[in-house]
């Protein structure tokens, strides 16, 4: 029995990091639209390498065509949004490689996208990677780990219902 089974009496589903890098709080992430919530709770990731795997088991609900940014929904339910980068959008898709397409079934760990960082970085962009949860008023149990470096092996988020 975990941790959050014997504290909260209930089975938590959990979602790994979907970069290596440093979590942090969501509220860290220098754009409103995240750190104020509107999208959702969740976390935020400072990485270090380019590569975005799943963190979960899940479906593609939506692959930007940009590459920029990914909406998963998970097998138990939560709507998954991972952002890479902030205002990445305006680079149309160029530091970007797409592994994955809409309705794909993916597994923890699977690539879904490559950027390379170095290109966000030179165009004055930041590369912090929010990733939130946008049904987050589904999921009265939600618990997150920051501060600390991580990888898609690394827990992040537990959420339960």
């Amino acid at each position: 029995m975990g941790f959050f089974t014997k504290l909260f009496g209930k089975n938590t589903d959990k979602l790994c990091a979907p970069m290596a890098g440093r979590a942090v709080s969501i509220d860290k992430v220098p754009d409103p639209t995240f750190a104020e919530g509107m999208l959702g709770n969740g976390i935020a990731i400072e990485p270090t390498e380019g590569k975005v795997y799943a963190p979960c088991d899940a479906t593609v609900d939506m692959m930007f065509t940009t590459g920029h940014a990914v909406s998963l929904v998970a097998d138990f339910g939560a709507e998954i949004l991972i952002h890479v980068g902030l205002e990445t959008v305006s680079l149309e898709g160029k530091p970007f490689t797409v592994h994955v397409a809409n309705g794909d079934k993916v597994k923890k760990g699977q690539l879904l996208i490559e950027v390379d960082l170095d290109a966000v970085k030179a165009a004055g962009l930041p590369v912090i990677t929010p990733m939130v949860i946008c049904n987050t008023d589904d999921f009265p149990t939600f618990n997150v780990s920051v501060d600390e470096d991580v990888t898609n092996e690394n827990v992040v988020i537990e959420l339960a219902k």
